[in-house]
Formats: structure tokens, C-alpha cells, sequence
């Protein structure tokens, strides 16, 4: 018997999955900044109209963001749309209670886009050499969900700190992951970094 599908939902084919980026982590002798590779995460885009049930239940507004008792981040990425982010492999399980009725859709997008996450006291110093957003504080706080230009690239931003410190998701299309990555890994030795054999933006 095939699997049932949830109306609305679409499904990646069940292939490996492989990151596009092969360096890192990478960090500060100090500790001050980290960048690391989290594209294995999870990753749903849910669009739904105004007025369905899905936008009523996901009720995050556009430019924020909040952590599901079940452990999801629900991101308000644009007006109408949400990522919802979960470990890896649980696109079935983050997309189950997503109610489907009406102009709604949920696609898995975990193997289209690359995610890395910049973190450490010194990391909004050093997304503020590549990024065209400001990142002060009462700009993007702590749960700001924003769009922007980093090393060139459109991303989606998602600052979530930890343990009282900056850090910030980055999602990219997967095609500019390792691109992405190597430009941040470069700006990052400025702060006292070491880039490992082999990566470059060139």
C-alpha cells in the first residue's frame, strides 16, 4: 500500500541527504565567533492564506519567531508564509499537525537550502562585514526573522541566541551554500580564526 501524503504537503524524494557545505566547524581561538554547518536541519516551508486554520494555529507574526512545545521553531518569514525548523529528519512528524484545509501548502524544502549558524560575542561584529542589515539590537533583537544581502547572497536571517550570546541562523538556496560559508569562514579572521586546507572563495 502506498503512503498516504497529507493533502498540500509535498515530500523531497527519499535520497540521502548531503550537505553542501564539507569545512567546518570553524572558531575563534577565543571563542568569540563560530560557524557552523546546520543544513541538516529540518526545514518546512507552510504558506497559508488568511483566515485558514493552519495561519490561525502557526500565529507567528511576519518577522518574528517561537520554539513549539514539540520543539519546532516557527519562523514568520514573510507575509503568509512560515519555516518551521526541526532537527533532522522530522519533516513528516513538523508537518503532521499543520492542518492542510483551504489555500494552504507545506513543502519540504530540507535538501534545497543550506543553513549554517554564526554565533559567539563577536558574531554580529562579523555579519556586519558582509551583511546589509542592521544588526543592532533593537533592529533584530533575539527571535528576529529578516531577509537580507550577506557576502552578496539572498538569505533568511533568524537571530536565536544562546546562553545569552549572539547567534544568528543563515539560510541560503544550496547552490551558494559553500560559496556562503567559505565567505564567512574568510571574514572570520579578522577575528583570529584559521580557514582549514582547501577553502576558498575563489
Amino acid at each position: 500500500m502506498p503512503t498516504s501524503i497529507p493533502r498540500g504537503y509535498v515530500r523531497m524524494p527519499d535520497i540521502e541527504f548531503q550537505s553542501p557545505i564539507s569545512h567546518g566547524p570553524i572558531s575563534t581561538p577565543d571563542g568569540s565567533v563560530s560557524i557552523e554547518d546546520e543544513t541538516s536541519t529540518t526545514k518546512v516551508v507552510v504558506r497559508a492564506a488568511a483566515g485558514t486554520a493552519a495561519a490561525a494555529d502557526l500565529g507567528v507574526p511576519y518577522g518574528q519567531s517561537r520554539l513549539r512545545a514539540d520543539g519546532t521553531l516557527v519562523c514568520g518569514t514573510r507575509p503568509d508564509e512560515w519555516t518551521l525548523f526541526a532537527a533532522a529528519g522530522r519533516a513528516a512528524e513538523v508537518i503532521a499537525p499543520v492542518d492542510t484545509d483551504g489555500f494552504v501548502n507545506a513543502i519540504d524544502i530540507t535538501h534545497g537550502r543550506a543553513m549554517m549558524r554564526v554565533s559567539g560575542p563577536k558574531a554580529t561584529a562579523l555579519l556586519a562585514k558582509v551583511c546589509n542589515i542592521d544588526l543592532a539590537d533593537d533592529m533584530t533583537p533575539d527571535g528576529a526573522v529578516f531577509s537580507g544581502s550577506v557576502a552578496k547572497v539572498t538569505c533568511d536571517l533568524l537571530r536565536a541566541d544562546r546562553a545569552g550570546e549572539a547567534s544568528y541562523l543563515i539560510s541560503c538556496e544550496r547552490s551558494f551554500g559553500s560559496y556562503l560559508f567559505a565567505a564567512l569562514a574568510d571574514a572570520s579572521t579578522e577575528f583570529g580564526a584559521s580557514l582549514p586546507a582547501g577553502l576558498s572563495i575563489h
